[in-house]
C-alpha cells in the first residue's frame, strides 16, 4: 500500500508543489470583514490590500466533521495516511485532528491514519510537507516517513519580519505600546518560532537592516544552506522576496528556492509587508 500525506493551508505551499506530490490540502477558514472562506479561495494580493485598505480578518481552524470525511475517504483506500498538521502552538487544529483520529480508530481499527505536529508554520512546514511528499513518491515506508518528518519538524528555522506590529497586536502577539512605539521608530521585528511558538528574536531599525540581519542568522542557524531547499514568502512584496534570495545566493550560493505569497490565514496575522525565510538547522 501507499502513503498519502495530507496537509492543511497553514503550509503555504505552491498549488503546482502540492499537485506535483499528490498531497492533499485541508483548507483553514478565513474571514474577511465577516465574509467566510476557504483559505485559497481568495488570491492573496486581493486580501492583504483589503488588510491595508482597512479590512477586518480573523482566522478559524478546520472543522471536526472535515477532518472526519477526509480521514474517511483516504483511509478506507487501504494507504497508510499521514497528516502533517499546523504548529499546535498557533493553531487547534492538530488538536481537533487527533481527537477525530481517535474516534475513527475507535470504531474502525483497520484505518491506518498517522499524525505529526509539525510545530511548524507557513513555509517552514511547508518544507516538512514538501520533503515527506518525496519521499512519499519515492515509495518510502510509513516508518521512514514519519522518523524523517519528526526530524525535520525538529530541525527547521524560521526567520521573519513584519512591515507593521499593528497586526501582530491584534493577534495578541506584542502589546499595544510596543506597537504604537515600533511604528514610531520604524522598527522592523526579527522573529522565529520556537517548540511551535512565535517568540520575538530581535528589534533592528529599517527593513534593509532587517533583510541583512536575516541573512546573517541564516549563516549561524543554518548548516549546509547551498545543498538546501531554501523557502521564502512575503505578505504581496514579491520585489523584498527577490531581493532576499538575491542576498541568499550571493552570500551562501543557494541554487534551490521555493518563493510564494505568505497565505491568508497566515497574513491575516503577519499582515501584509511580511518577508520570511526557511531552511535546516541540520541535515539527516
Amino acid at each position: 500500500m501507499a502513503v498519502k500525506i495530507l496537509t492543511d493551508s497553514g503550509c503555504d505551499l505552491p498549488k503546482s508543489i502540492t499537485d506535483s506530490l499528490n498531497i492533499e490540502v485541508m483548507p483553514l477558514i478565513v474571514y474577511l470583514n465577516d465574509e467566510e472562506h476557504y483559505d485559497g479561495e481568495v488570491d492573496p494580493k486581493f486580501f492583504f490590500d483589503s488588510m491595508r485598505k482597512g479590512a477586518k480578518t480573523r482566522t478559524a481552524q478546520i472543522t471536526a466533521p472535515m477532518f472526519e470525511e477526509t480521514f474517511t475517504r483516504l483511509a478506507e483506500t487501504g494507504d497508510d495516511v499521514l497528516y502533517i498538521a499546523f504548529s499546535s502552538g498557533l493553531s487547534g487544529t492538530y488538536q481537533t485532528s487527533e481527537l477525530v483520529k481517535n474516534d475513527l480508530l475507535s470504531s474502525h481499527p483497520e484505518y491506518k491514519i498517522h499524525i505529526i505536529d509539525s510545530k511548524a508554520a507557513s513555509i517552514g512546514f511547508g518544507l516538512v510537507v514538501y520533503y515527506a511528499g518525496k519521499l512519499a513518491q519515492e515509495g518510502k515506508s510509513i516508518d521512514e516517513i514519519i522518523k524523517a518528518t519528526e526530524f525535520n519538524c525538529k530541525h527547521m528555522e524560521h526567520i521573519f519580519t513584519v512591515d507593521d506590529l499593528e497586526y501582530l497586536y491584534r493577534g495578541g502577539r506584542v502589546s499595544r505600546g510596543a506597537a504604537v512605539m515600533g511604528s514610531m521608530l520604524n522598527i522592523k521585528p526579527i522573529l522565529d518560532v520556537e517548540d511551535g511558538k512565535l517568540i520575538p528574536v530581535q528589534k533592528i531599525r529599517s527593513r534593509k537592516k532587517a533583510m541583512k540581519r536575516m541573512v546573517e542568522m541564516m549563516g549561524e542557524r543554518g548548516v549546509n544552506l547551498d545543498k538546501q531547499m531554501i523557502a521564502i514568502n512575503h505578505g504581496d512584496d514579491l520585489e523584498a522576496a527577490e531581493s532576499l534570495k538575491a542576498m541568499i545566493t550571493e552570500k551562501y550560493g543557494c541554487n534551490d528556492f521555493i518563493v510564494n505569497y505568505v497565505g491568508c490565514v497566515i497574513g491575516a496575522h503577519s499582515g501584509p509587508g511580511t518577508l520570511s525565510v526557511f531552511f535546516l538547522n541540520e541535515i539527516k
